[in-house]
């Protein structure tokens, strides 16, 4: 579990860190340089999931080596099964990291929601419903690695 006590915004208890997958984690259905010793450091206080369409069919093979979690969501409805998801493992224990437009509410239900901004762009709903909103998804991991950067960017 990461503790993060941020004033005037709120006390983060997370547990869960829930992550999309094209966009967020991987371009163009390859994994970003990076992301595997990122997501390692993590793992010992977050337990991960990925959360995908798997649009270009690599994810299997791509997260294999991952301490995480795979879901693969039908292409019926992927925003509702998102946030179904986050949900269910109880909102206010997780982090969650997209961009598409298909992330929004996952992004709104988590205690923490980050949004993307890297090659595939991000949709303007997934900025709206996520706190904070940064360049890529080594810079939105760092802020889970490093807590204080993320209460200089939320405190009131």
């Amino acid at each position: 579990m990461i503790v993060i006590r941020i004033p005037g915004f709120k006390e983060l208890r997370l547990s869960h860190l829930v992550l999309d997958y094209n966009g967020a984690i991987a371009v163009h259905g390859r994994l970003l340089q990076g992301v595997l010793e990122k997501l390692a450091a993590l793992a010992p206080g977050l337990a991960i999931h990925i959360l995908t369409a798997d649009t270009f069919g690599t994810v299997r093979d791509q997260v294999a080596h991952l301490p995480t979690d795979l879901v693969v969501i039908p292409s019926g409805d992927q925003a509702e099964a998102k946030g179904a998801y986050v949900r269910r493992l109880g909102g206010e224990a997780v982090a969650a990291v997209g961009n598409g437009r298909n992330d929004r509410l996952m992004l709104k239900e988590a205690a923490l929601g980050i949004a993307v901004l890297q090659a595939e762009g991000a949709a303007v709903q997934a900025l709206m419903a996520a706190d904070v909103v940064v360049p890529g998804i080594l810079e939105a991991l760092d802020l889970l690695l490093t807590p204080a950067a993320l209460t200089a960017t939320l405190r009131d």
